[in-house]
């Protein structure tokens, strides 16, 4: 029944966790924050708000007491289609005619011969079905190093059963694509097909082939994929710093801004809204001051994973 609070299962760091969640609009939203009870679409990523005046009506006569409703507009609509306060969240996307046209237009031309490089060392990219020597192809990435991107990898140490459970539970929305070198897997990504774009949700690559450029072939076949299945877009989330965001750059993706909508619900929520504490404590951290503590972690996982790392 719409407005009464229920549990939904999500995956939190490959685990499946059940967490409050309430329907709107015949759609499943969940439920988070401790002390500002804020939700959001379960499925943001594939499913929209259509008519926001009703969801918030449901929501204040929930006896789930929620505070803030959060949605956003996805991509391609850029433009704020409704009145309630909103900020905006940059989505990482590559518009797709042809490959030809991102092969030409969309992308320099150093990235057009890490693309050249790969082949011609004799990396094999293909569109691949999910199987457990896939599987263990990944457990095997996913063991490189305890620490990716100056954070702990959440992927590290986890058994065949729980990858395999994890990559199968959205398998009829999802693809895979390999990188094979020698008949090893030194590269994957796993796209979500969505009602109008796809939608990389991982793509990883083993360190010690770095030097055969297995991202770059796989973004290419990624988007050959989309051309040839007339996929508009093809996203890969929000956009990143640093260079993570670079690599996002070369490879013809854009920053798109969408507008993210905040609508109190409460007054608590009213508040909350006004002190600027509509997406936590994290959110409250100015831009500068994040980087800063961005780096520092960097360093602090490196110390503290050395041994491992090496």
């Amino acid at each position: 029944m719409d407005g009464i609070t229920y549990q939904e299962t999500i995956r939190w760091k490959g685990v499946p966790v059940r967490i409050d969640a309430v329907r709107a609009e015949n759609k499943p939203f969940i439920i988070s924050g401790r002390f500002i009870k804020t939700v959001a679409l379960k499925n943001e990523w594939q499913q929209d708000v259509e008519k926001p005046e009703e969801i918030i009506r449901e929501l204040r006569a929930s006896p789930a007491k929620i505070d803030l409703l959060r949605f956003w507009q996805r991509v391609p609509e850029s433009e704020a289609k409704y009145g309630y306060y909103h900020e905006w969240r940059d989505v990482a996307a590559i518009a797709i005619e042809s490959f030809d046209r991102w092969w030409e237009k969309q992308i320099s031309g150093k990235t057009r011969n890490m693309v050249r490089k790969s082949h011609k060392m004799g990396v094999k990219i293909q569109e691949i079905e999910l199987s457990d020597d896939l599987i263990r192809g990944i457990v095997a990435i996913f063991n490189q190093s305890p620490v990716r991107r100056g954070k702990p990898f959440w992927h590290y140490g986890r058994s065949f059963e729980s990858v395999k459970e994890g990559l199968a539970a959205d398998l009829g929305e999802a693809m895979f694509i390999g990188a094979y070198f020698e008949n090893e897997l030194i590269g994957f990504i796993k796209l979500l097909l969505a009602d109008r774009y796809a939608m990389i949700t991982l793509i990883l690559d083993k360190t010690t082939h770095r030097d055969k450029a297995p991202m770059n072939g796989m973004i290419a076949k990624a988007v050959e994929i989309c051309a040839n299945r007339k996929i508009p877009y093809l996203t890969y989330t929000v956009w990143r710093r640093g260079d993570h965001g670079e690599f996002q750059k070369r490879s013809g993706f854009e920053k798109i801004r969408v507008p993210e909508y905040f609508v109190p619900l409460t007054l608590r929520g009213a508040m909350a809204l006004r002190l600027g504490l509509h997406k936590g404590l994290r959110g409250a951290i100015p831009e500068g001051m994040m980087v800063w503590l961005l780096a520092l972690r960097t360093k602090w996982y490196s110390l503290r994973y050395s041994q491992k790392i090496a």
